[in-house]
């Protein structure tokens, strides 16, 4: 009997997946119209997940990219919180990327997991779970780790599993693009009730960012994919891409965000070092600089002669030209309490050198190492925001190794850009992508300097996507060289 019903299924595995999936359709159906509820239907559900979990999880990753720029952050108990649905996803994506590795069903060429880049990230990684074990809080490092893992793995090892060739990141982009040019759109009809004002712009951008920053950051490192895909296409193609570019650039103006606006600029000038082959003199020369600062600053304690007048370092929220007088005045109230942050990094840092306080452990941590003198009327903090720059950060909670790593990192990455662009030809997919990547990697390390974006899951994920389409370019390239020869 067996044998009978056996013979009657089809040879092709395929085939016979598709059958079982009708039949449980077509069973859940049944019992869901009996029944009168849809409860019944919750295995068919589950079989169609694991479907394309086994068979084509890049939908997932390509719904990642679509739901990006809608994810909000949810709290939970002990002060943690999530990014839904962003993280539930890369959680799934993770277990796909790792079960496809461990499967062998696609692999990654070992001269691209050897590559500097992914070196680095290892033993950044390695040097997290040491500062970890001396953590001044266990729980929070251990969940900043977790999160280090399912933001490596998919844009990390799934942007090497997934973007094979340039058409494939120009659809990532594309999906991306989309995303965040639909929150400009709503944002921008909440901002017109209130007239484009600049006070306004923190309530317009909720509930899909956490504030204007976060908002300005994520049009801004779009802007470069949007750039060079409109110089790869034409016709109706290209008319889309340029409308989804002038769509960010509207948001970008009009979130008067100032590092975010100069950051545009900024990529412009890296791309003219890069092209003069320079960038080894501007990271030297910035490093000299960060040091001669560092030591002018923290000799016989001449950073309190720069301490804030508490009377007069005010925000000026109704007047975005009285906002720009007051940050080179040394007035505006959020540039000064950058200042109280970074003082407090410095002070922990030289307090514990070696292995800071722990990943994620800045807040509230940092309070205990204030400096009165530079307190302004929002040093209460209650959106529990760290250091405003990255570095800082880093040096903070993981210590001086934390720092040279992370600086080692984008010293290589900028080097290989510069590299990458001097052996790929005008005018190719191959320097296209290679552009749109570095430039947007540039628009984030500017961030940086004066935020904490890296674990924003809206802006990390580009990070880290940057980050491996390099290593993708150079082995287009090496492709291109072999085939030559």
């Amino acid at each position: 009997m067996i044998r009978r019903l056996t013979s009657l299924l089809p040879s092709d595995p395929a085939q016979r997946i598709f059958v079982g999936f009708v039949l449980l359709l077509v069973t859940g159906g049944a019992a869901a119209l009996l029944g009168s509820s849809p409860q019944a239907l919750l295995p068919v559900a589950g079989a169609l997940g694991l479907l394309v979990l086994f068979t084509e999880w890049r939908i997932l990753y390509y719904l990642l990219f679509l739901t990006l720029a809608f994810s909000r952050e949810v709290g939970l108990p002990g002060g943690l919180s999530l990014d839904v649905p962003s993280e539930p996803l890369m959680l799934l994506v993770t277990g796909c990327v790792l079960a496809t590795l461990l499967m062998g069903r696609a692999s990654i060429a070992s001269r691209e997991l050897a590559h500097p880049i992914v070196i680095i990230l290892a033993l950044m990684l390695f040097w997290s779970v040491v500062s970890a074990a001396f953590s001044v809080e266990t729980t929070k490092s251990v969940k900043y780790l977790l999160a280090k893992v399912w933001y490596i793995v998919p844009f990390g090892l799934g942007t090497l599993l997934l973007l094979r060739r340039p058409a494939d990141v120009w659809r990532v982009a594309g999906i991306y693009i989309v995303g965040a040019a639909l929150t400009v759109l709503l944002t921008a009809g909440k901002h017109a009730a209130h007239g484009f004002s600049f006070d306004s712009i923190n309530e317009a951008v909720r509930p899909f960012y956490r504030n204007h920053v976060i908002y300005a950051t994520v049009l801004a490192l779009a802007l470069p994919f949007a750039l060079y895909r409109i110089r790869t296409t034409t016709g109706r193609t290209r008319l889309v891409w340029a409308l989804g570019g002038l769509v960010l650039l509207f948001g970008l103006i009009t979130s008067y965000t100032r590092a975010s606006v100069l950051s545009v600029p900024v990529a412009g000038l890296f791309y003219g070092v890069m092209r003069l082959r320079q960038t080894r003199l501007l990271l030297l020369g910035a490093l000299a600089a960060a040091v001669a600062g560092g030591a002018y600053f923290a000799s016989q304690n001449t950073y309190m002669l720069y301490a804030p007048d508490y009377e007069t370092t005010v925000f000026n929220g109704d007047n975005f030209e009285k906002h720009l007088e007051a940050t080179y005045k040394l007035e505006d109230v959020s540039g000064m309490e950058r200042v109280y942050r970074w003082v407090a990094a410095g002070r922990m840092a030289a307090d514990k050198p070696l292995v800071g306080s722990g990943p994620s452990t800045f807040y509230p941590e940092y309070k205990r190492y204030t400096v009165r003198s530079f307190r302004t009327y929002v040093s209460d903090n209650p959106e529990k925001s760290t250091t405003h720059n990255y570095f800082l950060l880093l040096l903070a909670e993981q210590g001086f190794p934390g720092l040279i790593l992370f600086i080692a990192l984008v010293a290589v990455a900028l080097l290989t850009v510069e590299n990458l662009y001097h052996r790929t030809a005008p005018g190719s997919q191959p320097r296209y992508v290679l552009l749109a990547a570095g430039l947007s990697l540039v628009i984030i390390i500017f961030h940086l300097l004066l935020n904490e974006l890296v674990e924003v899951d809206k802006i990390g994920s580009f990070f880290f996507i940057d980050l491996f389409l390099l290593i993708r370019v150079g082995s287009w390239v090496r492709e291109e060289v072999r085939s030559e020869k």
